[in-house]
C-alpha cells in the first residue's frame, strides 16, 4: 500500500499525465537486470536477454536465476543492478569526452557498488589503467558490503574508503564526483517496502536538506571546472530539480543540457527514468559543470591522501585449475573438495577461467582458503 500523500503529491511532481502509469507500475513486478564487467565477460551468459539502450555493458533478463548459484557472479564477472541507475553511468560516459587520462574521481555515496563498478568499466575501457577512482560509503555496515563488491570487480584502480563528507573537504583533488545521494527513495517503493513505510512528507524535506549538506562538505574536492553527477532514486522536485538549482545558485556552478535522451524525461535541470516508460524503477541524474576555470593542479594520489583500501591483490602467481560448475559451487560454499588431478601446493582456483580464489591441494583432498566472510550460505543442492 503506497503512502496517501505520496499519491496525492505525485500528479503534481512528474505531471497527471505519467503519474497513473506510475502507480500502475508501482503495483507490478520489478524487472531484473545485469551489467557485464567488460574486463571478464564479452556476452552475456543468460539466454533470452535484451540488451539496455542507454548501457553497453547491460541486459534486461527475462527472469531472475538464483545467482548465488552462478560461479560467475562470484568471480565478478557480472553485476545485478537495476537498468534504471545504469542511467548513471550513461552521463558518465558522456562527460569523459572533457578529460583526457589521469583523472581522479570521488564516487562519493557509493554502497552496494553499482555505480562504482560501472564508472570502473568506463574508465578502464577509455583510459587503461590512467586514473584513479575512490568509492566511498560512510555507513559501516554498508562499507564491508561496498569492499566486498569492489574486490569481486576486481579493478585495482579502485580504492575504497569510509569517510563523513566532510572528510574530503578542502582536498582539491578530483575531476569528477558523483553523489547519489540518500534520498526518500520514492523511484524504489516496488522493490523496497521499507522505503514506503518510511516515506513522508517530513522524510522529503529531511532528505533534501541532507543531501545539500552533503554537497556543500565536498565542494571544495572538486576542481575548478569539475564536473559534478547528482542523482537520486526518488520522484520529488525538492530532491531533484530543486536541489540542482540550489547547487548551481550557492555553490557556483553551472547545469550541463545535453538535449534529449531517451528513454529519459528531460526536466527543468536533468533527467528522470520512470517506472512503467522504462523496464526498471524510478532513478533521477542531473550533470554540473564547478565555475572556475580549470586550473593545471597536480594530479594528486588520492589514495594516499584518503588511505584507501586497494582490496585487489597484484596478479596470482600461483597455477590456475578450472572447476567443473558442481566443484565451484562446493569451493564457494566453503566445503572439502578433491582435485586430484591437479598440481600439488597453492593454486588459484577457476570457473571457466575467470578466478574464484585461493585452495592449497594436497593430493586427495583440497584445502579451502575461499575467505569466510565470502561464502554462499544457503543450501547448493
Amino acid at each position: 500500500m503506497l503512502p496517501e500523500a505520496f499519491i496525492r503529491r505525485l500528479p503534481e511532481e512528474i505531471g497527471p499525465e505519467r503519474a497513473g502509469t506510475v502507480l500502475e507500475a508501482l503495483s507490478g513486478d520489478p524487472s531484473v537486470s545485469v551489467r557485464l564487467n567488460p574486463s571478464k565477460l564479452k556476452e552475456c551468459p543468460f539466454d533470452g536477454a535484451e540488451r539496455i539502450p542507454w548501457s553497453p555493458y547491460g541486459y534486461l533478463l527475462k527472469e531472475r536465476p538464483v545467482f548465488t548459484l552462478d560461479p560467475l557472479f562470484h568471480a565478478g564477472c557480472y553485476y545485478v543492478q537495476d537498468s534504471s541507475a545504469m542511467f548513471v553511468g550513461t552521463l558518465f560516459r558522456i562527460v569523459l569526452d572533457r578529460f583526457d587520462a589521469g583523472l581522479n574521481v570521488l564516487d562519493l555515496c557509493a554502497a552496494p557498488g553499482g555505480k562504482t563498478t560501472d564508472l570502473a568499466a568506463s574508465l578502464r575501457e577509455r583510459f587503461g589503467d590512467r586514473y584513479s577512482l575512490i568509492a566511498n560509503e560512510v555507513m559501516r555496515n554498508r562499507f564491508g558490503v561496498l569492499r566486498s563488491n569492489v574486490r569481486t570487480w576486481g579493478d585495482p584502480r579502485v580504492g575504497v574508503v569510509s569517510r563523513d563528507p566532510s572528510a574530503f573537504t578542502g582536498k582539491t583533488v578530483f575531476d569528477i564526483i558523483v553523489t547519489d545521494v540518500p534520498c526518500s527513495g520514492e523511484g524504489m517503493f516496488r522493490k523496497d517496502e521499507k522505503a514506503v513505510e518510511d516515506w513522508s512528507p517530513e522524510a522529503v524535506d529531511f532528505c533534501a536538506a541532507r543531501s545539500r549538506r552533503i554537497l556543500s562538505d565536498v565542494w571544495s574536492a572538486l576542481k575548478p571546472g569539475g564536473i559534478l553527477i547528482y542523482s537520486t532514486c526518488t520522484f520529488n522536485r525538492k530532491e531533484n530539480d530543486g536541489t540542482v538549482a540550489w547547487i548551481a545558485s550557492e555553490l557556483g556552478a553551472d547545469v550541463l543540457d545535453f538535449g534529449e535522451l531517451p528513454p529519459a524525461v528531460h526536466t527543468d535541470s536533468g533527467y528522470a527514468l520512470y517506472p512503467g516508460f522504462v523496464p526498471g524503477e524510478g532513478q533521477y541524474a542531473a550533470v554540473l559543470v564547478k565555475h572556475g576555470k580549470p586550473e593545471s593542479l597536480r594530479t594528486a594520489d588520492v589514495f594516499s591522501v584518503f588511505k584507501a583500501d586497494l582490496p585487489v591483490p597484484p596478479p596470482d602467481p600461483y597455477p590456475a585449475w578450472d572447476l567443473d560448475r558442481e566443484t565451484a559451487l562446493r569451493y564457494l560454499h566453503g566445503d572439502a573438495i578433491s582435485i586430484p588431478d591437479a598440481p600439488l601446493g597453492l593454486l588459484t582456483l577457476t570457473y571457466q577461467g575467470h578466478p574464484l580464489g585461493p585452495g592449497k591441494n594436497l593430493g586427495r583432498r583440497c584445502n579451502n582458503l575461499y575467505p569466510k566472510d565470502r561464502r554462499i550460505r544457503m543450501d547448493i543442492r
